[in-house]
């Protein structure tokens, strides 16, 4: 079927043509499942089923459209679907979608319709296993005709092949084909916008190749995306796991010291610390976990505390603690506490003679979680205060970490009096127990 446009009618058809692929192409890049199909370059048979699913329905429509609607030209992308699906899907999912795309024109006896879109999908997919590099597939795109003469050029001087011409002359051999047998049949058992061999024909084919082209550059531009966004992720992770590898050795070498302390004097205490030790170092060794509930976090402080409080004595060290049980699910990160109670200890109860008291104190206000360690130890002078946070380990990893995985939306301030002590002081957003870890594709 065919009608009998004037050249603005047909410039007006072929604009729309290639508008409605780019806007299918934009609609399907948002579906998460479809965006991890384009993601996956070496696709199994689930996948390639997923790609038929997402693609053949609008394409479906577009014919239906078409046939409703005579008009309605641009909407008929059953050569260009089936090529795409094709290239991106293989020798099956090319001839098999593009069947089924053209049930509707078979329905209204375009008894070449379905041959013609299948052979258009078996010819991207055997582009598609011709191609060595499959990445060679994305180069494809709206303007690669202009790469004709350069494409010749290295073909002759280094026998070197530039494989985007092989779907850029594929596309032209289909759209030549299609205004071939059009012409060659009657009744029209095959449908193209402009079948006639004059200088129109160079628009027709120019929006064929576009009609391919521009999804290929849109979801080439989601690929690109989701592979900066994988590894960033990565980044994360790999900056996480240094930052985690800092703390670990820095509070095993603290403990290990006060065990081989307690086994020269108290070898019965040493022997309770030993077991505390084996219950960190449990919870050290297992699965890294970036994010754990509140209530597993104190219940690690206090294997560590009654390691000190065997090191410092019952009567030199005092630990109180005031928890919301509102904040005891909470989600926080993971090793979070350990270094600000070490760094109390270490810097402000041990220098004292007397020992002192640290105040753990956490509670929830308007979905943020504040945690609180005080202590009445020496304090830091108004000298030191401004090189806390990048001199010492244990303060400059947790507000680094702090800032790896919440941004900007933390508070880390400390508030100390010389010789009366220290308030380190945490403010961070009140996360779900069903927060998950940060992962990895």
């Amino acid at each position: 079927m065919s009608l009998t446009l004037s050249i603005r009618e047909l410039l007006l058809t072929l604009l729309l043509k290639v508008g409605v692929a780019s806007s299918i192409a934009a609609l399907l890049a948002r579906w998460g499942t479809f965006r991890r199909v384009l993601f996956t370059e070496e696709r199994d048979a689930d996948q390639k089923l997923k790609l038929m699913l997402f693609m053949t329905p609008p394409l479906i429509v577009g014919v239906t459209l078409r046939l409703v609607r005579p008009y309605y030209l641009f909407a008929d992308l059953s050569l260009e679907g089936a090529f795409l699906m094709g290239l991106l899907g293989g020798r099956v999912v090319g001839p098999i979608g593009g069947a089924i795309i053209t049930i509707p024109a078979l329905m209204a006896h375009e008894w070449l319709g379905m041959p013609a879109a299948s052979t258009a999908g078996l010819l991207g997919g055997l582009i598609r296993q011709v191609i060595p590099d499959k990445e060679s597939l994305w180069n494809f795109g709206p303007f690669t005709f202009l790469n004709i003469p350069k494409a010749l050029m290295r073909m002759i001087r280094n026998a070197e092949i530039m494989w985007e011409m092989l779907p850029l002359m594929t596309c032209i051999g289909l759209e030549l084909g299609r205004v071939a047998l059009v012409q060659a049949t009657t009744p029209k058992w095959l449908f193209a916008i402009d079948p006639q061999w004059n200088w129109q024909l160079c628009l027709v084919v120019i929006a064929t190749l576009m009609s391919v082209a521009a999804p290929l550059k849109i979801w080439n531009n989601t690929r690109i995306e989701m592979n900066l966004e994988r590894h960033q992720q990565l980044l994360l992770r790999a900056r996480m796991d240094a930052l985690s590898s800092q703390i670990n050795p820095h509070f095993l070498f603290n403990t290990l010291n006060t065990v081989t302390a307690l086994i020269r004097l108290d070898p019965d205490t040493a022997r309770g610390v030993v077991l505390k030790l084996s219950n960190i170092l449990r919870r050290l060794l297992r699965k890294h976990e970036t994010f754990v509930p509140l209530r597993e976090e104190l219940s690690f402080i206090d294997d560590y505390l009654d390691i000190e409080v065997a090191r410092f004595g019952h009567d030199n060290l005092d630990i109180v603690k005031e928890i919301d049980d509102v904040t005891l699910e909470t989600f926080i990160p993971s090793m979070l506490l350990q270094p600000m109670v070490e760094n109390s200890l270490k810097h402000g109860l041990a220098p004292k003679l007397e020992g002192g008291r640290i105040l753990l104190r956490t509670k929830s206000k308007d979905g943020r979680l504040l945690i609180e360690i005080t202590d009445n130890g020496v304090g830091i002078s108004k000298q030191k205060m401004p090189h806390v946070y990048v001199e010492g380990i244990g303060l400059s990893n947790v507000r680094e970490r702090l800032r790896v995985l919440y941004g900007e939306d933390f508070k880390l301030d400390i508030d100390s009096r010389e010789g009366q002590g220290t308030t380190i002081r945490i403010e961070v957003p009140e996360l779900a127990p069903a927060i998950p870890e940060v992962s990895v594709f």
